[in-house]
């Protein structure tokens, strides 16, 4: 079964969403920090029990997701055909706007991954000979802030995909085969 632009807009968008909605649940339950227990030379932190890290790590996979499904509708061959990279990348707005989507791609990862990771670390690593340690936690605000720019990456997949569609749509114009030739193929006397 061949799959059509909209399926594939309708899947990046929804896993785009779904990504969002982790990050931005996950920001809301992290706890503010641990609770300290002074043992015998050392300080123990205790951290209440949520699914910070759970929650970071799907929707860094929901990202992943959203943007290997954007990035296969961008390269897709509909209706079995398929068009030349440099025949895509020829259009200039389609070019800015991957480039773009790339970039936030990028971003939303490393606001997911950095918090997600410090957070493991500190639940991991909860065991401290400085008396005076506090417990901290992930800073604030930058899981719910990856998982808004994961939704802004799913929208900009979208807004290439669109213009994916008008580059085949010109370029398949340029080859029509009625007029009995192809790009490229236009001599002076044919005009």
């Amino acid at each position: 079964m061949a799959v059509t632009m909209k399926q594939m807009s309708v899947i990046v968008a929804t896993l785009g969403v779904a990504s969002f909605l982790f990050g931005i649940v996950a920001e809301n339950k992290k706890p503010p920090s641990g609770t300290p227990t002074v043992g015998t030379g050392v300080i123990i932190c205790k951290y209440q029990s949520d699914y910070t890290i759970l929650l970071g790590f799907l929707s860094l996979g929901f990202l992943a997701a959203s943007s290997a499904a954007g990035l296969g509708s961008v390269f897709y061959p509909y209706k079995g055909k398929s068009i030349p990279y440099n025949a895509l990348f020829r259009n200039t707005t389609f070019t800015i706007f991957f480039n773009i989507t790339l970039g936030l791609v990028g971003m939303a990862a490393a606001f997911l991954l950095w918090p997600t990771l410090t957070e493991l670390h500190h639940w991991v690593h909860n065991i401290h000979d400085n008396l005076k340690k506090e417990c901290p936690t992930a800073k604030t605000g930058l899981i719910g802030g990856g998982g808004v720019l994961s939704f802004c990456s799913s929208l900009f997949w979208l807004i290439a995909l669109m213009l994916t569609d008008n580059a085949r749509e010109d370029y398949f114009d340029e080859m029509d085969p009625e007029d009995g030739y192809g790009y490229g193929q236009v001599t002076t006397t044919q005009v």
